[in-house]
């Protein structure tokens, strides 16, 4: 169950001593890596979760998967985390502090799709044109290879799409030939 009110308070306050300690970006790298590790291990997320392992079994779990692997400031926070009873919405924590951290930075995710990968100049591209549009200072290019778009790429930004791919385009096409009224019936 994500409790995405708690995440967030304890995402923005990570965040704060994080601009107090100097240490943002490090963080953030640290924040990235306990989210990747939350995502890509179910067996952790069911530990974490779980109400009858203990919580100091649980902290030196996590102590022996991250140590030499994160800041001390985000194994403290970790700590902190789990003798709080918070340990079941860690990964919603970190992912929480990665959005609060991109806003903070003025960073936005656009997502591309496209059926092809794109070239480096392609992603170039699409990366100036959004910064021309917009009043960021970065983009962060998410890109899905989809080939059932047949052609073009789908730009979506926030909660803002952009669709020129050639399956939607035929799509309207079949639509506007479907909706022709001036075809004389036999």
């Amino acid at each position: 169950m994500r409790d995405i009110k708690v995440a967030s308070r304890y995402a923005k306050s990570l965040l704060k001593i994080a601009i107090e300690e100097n240490s943002l970006e490090d963080l953030n790298n640290d924040m990235v890596l306990v989210n990747d590790v939350c995502i890509n291990n179910k067996e952790l997320t069911l530990l974490l979760q779980s109400p009858i392992i203990k919580s100091d079994k649980k902290t030196a779990i996590m102590n022996e998967i991250f140590d030499g692997k994160i800041s001390q400031i985000a194994s403290s926070f970790i700590a902190i985390i789990i003798s709080k009873k918070r340990e079941a919405i860690l990964g919603d924590i970190a992912a929480t502090f990665i959005d609060t951290y991109k806003i903070h930075k003025n960073i936005k995710t656009a997502q591309v799709t496209s059926a092809i990968p794109l070239s480096a100049d392609q992603k170039d591209k699409v990366i100036a044109i959004l910064m021309a549009s917009s009043d960021t200072k970065s983009v962060d290019l998410k890109e899905i290879v989809d080939p059932s778009i047949i052609g073009g790429m789908i730009v979506r930004v926030g909660d803002k799409q952009i669709d020129e791919s050639i399956k939607r385009k035929l799509t309207n096409l079949e639509m506007e030939f479907n909706d022709n009224h001036y075809i004389s019936e036999l």
